[in-house]
């Protein structure tokens, strides 16, 4: 005994919106600027360090309860190491 499977047929094409693509394009809205860099672009270097699983969940925690980035955090008091004498 052979089972029969039926194949429905294709699916209907779906209708063209209203208007046409041109005009849609020119009276997008235009997207938002990117807010400008701090600093100037300059070539980036990754650095990577080990730090005890305690500090780096201290770390994280805090950079999420102030709303930054652990790289941020990380580069600003790099700098602020960098610049003392």
């Amino acid at each position: 005994m052979s089972k029969k499977i039926q194949i429905g047929g294709k699916p209907t094409a779906r209708p063209a919106p209203a208007g046409n693509a041109d005009e849609w394009v020119s009276k997008r809205a235009a997207p938002a600027t990117a807010t400008a860099p701090a600093e100037p672009a300059e070539k980036m270097k990754r650095l990577t360090i080990d730090v005890a699983e305690s500090l780096h969940r201290d770390i994280k925690r805090k950079c999420a309860d102030e709303g930054v980035k652990i790289a941020d955090v990380a580069r600003e008091l790099l700098r602020e190491w960098s610049r003392k004498s």
